[in-house]
């Protein structure tokens, strides 16, 4: 058995020296989704457009406005003059924020009043719109416990905090958000390129009339299908890996964990995606199909059901079961937790056993039908 599955693999890898536009999309399709997505999505909110219309015009107002103009979250633009102003620069998107400040900023806080800042922020984008509000209340928050520590010192009176806040971030301290979307693009790309690529080699022997000779062969299922998925597995090990040095010198992407360990759970999803082509290559006829079953079942739910961009948690219970049909959801808690946690197996074994039970499960069904196939023919 294990002579003939080699002879599988040598004339696999023939076929796919010879095919040298599939080795360019094999190869340069992950690279790209890895730099068009590394650099185009990007949660973090900085330069905000800012737009002050100062009524008060004094000292006070005027390092206020500083606080917030001296920070690479907002870009000043212009001073408002008007009320009118404020729905234009709105309107056209000119900005995304402006400050008002009230004409009775210093009296009121020279006589221990409360004073009120009004912040009008365009919530169009409404991730973008709570992100501003989080910025503008932090900000406000900071400049108002400064003057009042420099007042109280003035005054010979030392500041008493009953209870001081201080937040530590781990694992991403700089909540960087590439850093959160390179381990959930990689389960992506390898999916997608694994799922589609095994099942178009696959519908391609039935296209060529090539499959009734390897039908009558010695050959079983078992054999034809190891010997037909290992060449790609191992394309997409090389492109895992492409993939983590590109991600290193990009976007400063370190494997905190076991690069040992993060090999052998790769290997464990790819002989689940690559059983998920299989399957989809028994039940097609034709390459056109299959590219579009494939697509479909790859592409789709592991971007939308992964957790890739979108936290399961928040989805609705229905839509968590769904999420299930994909194996990237689990290679993606998988990846986070050696890449960016540095963990080991005792953190995500539970994602291996469901790994494990999916490559089972459409590895098993594709050799039924394949077999039934093969019987009928």
């Amino acid at each position: 058995m294990p002579r003939r599955i080699i002879s599988v693999i040598k004339k696999e890898i023939r076929q796919l020296r010879r095919d040298i536009r599939l080795l360019f999309v094999l190869f340069f399709f992950p690279v790209f989704l890895l730099v068009i997505f590394g650099y185009a999505i990007n949660f973090d909110v900085k330069h905000v457009q800012l737009a002050i219309y100062d009524q008060d015009k004094s000292d006070l107002s005027r390092e206020l406005i500083r606080s917030y103009t001296n920070t690479e979250y907002f870009d000043f633009i212009d001073y408002i003059s008007s009320e009118k102003e404020i729905n234009k620069l709105l309107d056209d998107k000119v900005v995304q924020c402006v400050m008002v400040i009230p004409k009775d900023l210093s009296r009121k806080f020279y006589s221990n009043e409360e004073v009120k800042i009004q912040y009008l922020i365009d919530g169009v984008n409404s991730n973008t719109g709570t992100i501003l509000k989080n910025y503008v209340t932090a900000a406000t928050a900071s400049f108002s416990s400064k003057i009042q520590s420099e007042v109280l010192a003035v005054k010979g009176i030392n500041k008493y905090e009953p209870i001081k806040f201080e937040a530590q971030f781990w694992f991403n301290q700089d909540l960087q958000t590439t850093k959160f979307l390179i381990p959930g693009l990689i389960a992506l790309i390898l999916i997608v390129t694994a799922v589609i690529s095994v099942a178009l080699t696959l519908v391609r022997e039935k296209e060529n009339g090539t499959i009734e000779q390897i039908n009558v062969s010695s050959l079983n299922s078992f054999e034809l299908l190891t010997g037909k998925v290992f060449p790609f597995i191992l394309i997409a090990l090389m492109n895992a890996t492409f993939i983590l040095i590109a991600g290193y010198f990009l976007f400063d992407v370190t494997v905190k964990g076991s690069l040992i360990l993060l090999f052998l759970t790769t290997i464990v999803f790819l002989a689940a995606s690559t059983s998920l082509g299989v399957f989809i290559s028994t039940v097609s006829d034709s390459q056109q199909v299959a590219f579009s079953i494939a697509t479909f079942v790859s592409l789709l739910p592991a971007t939308i059901l992964s957790g890739f961009i979108f936290p399961i948690d928040n989805m609705p219970v229905v839509v968590q079961v769904i999420t299930n049909i994909t194996p990237a959801k689990f290679y993606n808690v998988i990846l986070r937790a050696i890449i960016l946690r540095g963990v080991g197996f005792e953190a995500f074994w539970q994602q291996i056993i469901y790994l494990l039970l999916f490559t089972t499960f459409f590895g098993g069904l594709s050799v039924l039908i394949n077999k039934k196939k093969t019987l009928s023919v």
